[in-house]
């Protein structure tokens, strides 16, 4: 048993983990970080294999620029910000390419001459650019949901803005609510381009999904988005060190099993022993977080656990490493396909490919590239298969996606020397997390926003961090939360 007693014990060493735990030992707490695997990132890990580093969930980094949410996150813990790519992006719907430039002027001009310039696209434009704006500077200004007293509510007016409280008249809308507003919810391009751009970012659909929410997460490419040199694991490489230096602990390879309590100190019961701590963050999904808490914190998750639980969903990856002039010709190294735009998203329809770029050899060997194909699936389609059964799915599905990519490289995967494929039965062997689900909840009115699962759940000295919570899912909501749940950590 570890006797040391810390100010702060955080769960989980992912990206809200970290965030956390970095942020307060800057702030002069003492803090451990309790990861299970072998190294850092969570949903932004990462794994090797033959000189190759591939990304195991999140791929970018968004809003990592010095003013950004990414940003503020380095700059108050005094990091210099990791050495990273910043892109553009392609959508390839069925019947056209349309290119998400990171450049303002570009994107505005590209949207209208690939998607109509009429007036109703040009005012179903502005509209969106207002409503993304007013929302990305409240969110960096901290604005907290969901509100739980007087100080959350001076809070968010004064985060988004007196000038801007009118917009609060649209918390209610879906964003097919927008869409028809501009008489635009017929235009099969305009919203099938935009479903896949909601379903990536808040994984909901045009009718569920919170106009807030699905405004920022299409926009998401606007606020700008990078990929570190060597990917996550190049991320983690900066970070950790600067982590360890402000006296952090970091200690992997540990699975906390459970949390017990006894006033005022919590003993976190580990496969590496029991450590102490006065304050404990928990930063693992809230199902996990349920099956390890005291009984007195599960009663107060019982009810957010059983509601999002019909909510959840997984992915499936293709892990790829191969020869450079198999992906060199494309000047773009991130795409987002639509096959078809009569058929559902999921499972190939609506996939994602990230290549490494060139010469990141952190990413891959001399000559060779990184290449992950993903695409969303219902958690449903992998239950009760036989091993049999399950392997051939998994094959057919790996197969499936590595042909949809070839439209956008023809001779991907032909000498391939990494082929590996990731399903939700993956996810779930090593993430722990329910049925493989990834990636935060489905949001809709029901579960996000002002029916979020707060940060803080009224027991003392315990918080929750993560896409668990809101503002839920990626990397940069869970930064946002980071800086939230540190601020309420250090007050209390």
């Amino acid at each position: 048993m570890d006797t040391t007693t810390y100010d702060v014990a955080v769960i989980g060493g992912g990206i809200a983990g970290m965030a956390t735990a970095l942020r307060l030992q800057a702030k002069g707490f003492s803090t451990i970080v309790l990861e299970a695997h072998g190294q850092p990132g969570g949903c932004a890990g990462f794994f090797k294999r033959k000189g190759f580093t591939f990304d195991v969930g999140a791929t970018t980094l968004v809003d990592f620029g010095v003013t950004g949410v990414g940003g503020e996150l380095f700059r108050s813990t005094n990091i210099p910000l990791p050495e990273a790519d910043l892109l553009d992006y392609k959508l390839w719907l069925p019947d056209k390419e349309v290119t998400m430039y990171h450049d303002r002027t570009l994107w505005e001009a590209e949207r209208l001459v690939k998607f109509g310039d009429t007036p109703q696209h040009v005012a179903f434009w502005k509209f969106l650019d207002h409503i993304a704006s007013v929302f990305w500077n409240a969110s960096r200004n901290g604005i907290k949901l969901p509100i739980q007293n007087i100080g959350d509510i001076v809070q968010a007016i004064l985060a988004i803005g007196i000038q801007n409280i009118f917009l609060t008249r649209y918390i209610h809308w879906t964003f097919l609510d927008a869409l028809k507003k501009f008489n635009l919810h017929n235009d099969v391009v305009l919203r099938s381009a935009l479903g896949m751009l909601v379903e990536d970012t808040v994984h909901s659909t045009l009718d569920k999904a919170p106009l807030i929410n699905a405004a920022l997460g299409i926009t998401i490419r606007g606020a700008g988005i990078q990929r570190a040199k060597g990917g996550m694991k190049g991320l983690w490489d900066h970070l950790i060190p600067h982590y360890k230096e402000l006296g952090g602990r970091l200690v992997m390879g540990n699975t906390v099993n459970r949390v017990a309590m006894s006033d005022p100190i919590f003993y976190l019961h580990g496969s590496k022993g029991i450590f102490q701590a006065k304050k404990v963050v928990s930063a693992v999904s809230a199902e996990i977080t349920y099956r390890l808490a005291p009984d007195g914190i599960r009663k107060r998750l019982e009810s957010y656990v059983k509601r999002d639980r019909t909510s959840l969903g997984s992915a499936i990856v293709v892990f790829l490493g191969v020869p450079e002039e198999e992906v060199c010709y494309q000047s773009i190294t991130h795409h987002q396909l639509l096959q078809d735009y009569e058929k559902p998203f999921g499972n190939g329809n609506n996939m994602f490919i990230s290549v490494s770029s060139a010469g990141d050899h952190k990413s891959a060997p001399s000559g060779y590239r990184a290449v992950m194909l993903s695409t969303h699936c219902a958690i449903h389609e992998w239950e009760g298969l036989t091993d049999e059964a399950y392997k051939k799915k998994k094959n057919a599905i790996g197969d499936h996606l590595l042909n949809l990519a070839r439209r956008v490289y023809p001779d991907l995967g032909k000498n391939a020397v990494i082929y590996e494929v990731g399903t939700p039965r993956t996810y779930h062997k090593y993430t722990g997390r329910p049925q493989g689900a990834v990636g935060g909840v489905r949001q809709t009115f029901e579960n996000s926003n002002f029916n979020a699962l707060p940060h803080n759940i009224g027991t003392r000295n315990f918080w929750l961090a993560g896409d668990s919570t809101w503002p839920g899912l990626g990397t940069v909501a869970c930064i946002l939360g980071s800086r939230i749940v540190a601020d309420q950590v250090a007050s209390r």
